[in-house]
């Protein structure tokens, strides 16, 4: 595989992602939720990259106005696609783009584009 494009759900937050327990840090209810989701939508029909080499592009089209910072997204969206099996590890992406699209109230969403580097 070379490339491919997938939409997900937008993403919560990294400051909403984890959760600290007893001492110990976790992945949130809403992060394993979203995590969830990805897997469903991403092993549909099942595909992976293996250990290549990586460049991932998300574009971004945010539920509302506020104010929000972009590097906080991806945290969730690169971890739900590990969890997915997408790629062995996200250390494997060496080139990560994001942007913001735009404004989509009823339907808030990432879109990626993940491509081996060299191909």
């Amino acid at each position: 595989m070379h490339e491919m494009r997938l939409t997900l759900g937008y993403p919560p937050s990294v400051n909403t992602y984890w959760r600290s327990v007893a001492g110990r840090v976790l992945i949130s209810r809403k992060g394993r939720e979203y995590r969830i989701g990805c897997l469903a939508r991403v092993l549909m029909p099942p595909q992976s990259f293996g250990k290549a080499r990586l460049k991932v592009t998300i574009g971004c089209w945010m539920p509302d106005n506020r104010r929000r910072d972009l590097d906080n997204l991806p945290k969730a969206i690169l971890d739900a696609l590990q969890h997915a099996k997408m790629y062995v590890d996200d250390s494997q992406i060496d080139d990560l783009r994001i942007w913001r699209i735009g404004l989509d109230r009823q339907d808030p969403r990432v879109e990626i584009e993940i491509s081996e580097i060299g191909s």
